[in-house]
């Protein structure tokens, strides 16, 4: 298993075990976690599961794809860490991965 912690805008953190090959939005889906609204269920159709990567992760995680980058042109406050969490799969690479929640969603 891989640990994935997301942070809630709220604060609320979630600290998880994941199977690799699942992606931050299946898993923050799972678990419940605010803010995640996965109105297209992961399918790069729109920016409802907009995270922020921890810039220690920025790295690992790795820059978005055209598609990705077209539909954050849609998600709110969009940063330099901007992913959606549908396109980020996790990898023994990414164990310990830490995203952040926006305030609301596009």
């Amino acid at each position: 298993m891989t640990k994935l912690t997301i942070l809630a805008f709220d604060g609320t953190r979630f600290d998880l075990d994941v199977e690799n090959g699942s992606t931050v939005m299946e898993n923050a889906v799972r678990n419940s976690v605010p803010g995640i609204d996965a109105e297209c269920g992961g399918a790069c159709a729109c920016a409802t599961c907009h995270v922020y990567v921890d810039d220690a992760w920025t790295e690992a995680v790795g820059q978005p794809q055209p598609m990705e980058e077209d539909m954050l042109d849609f998600a709110f406050d969009v940063r330099p860490t901007s992913r959606l969490s549908c396109q980020i799969k996790m990898t023994p690479a990414l164990d310990g991965l830490v995203v952040h929640v926006p305030e609301r969603q596009a």
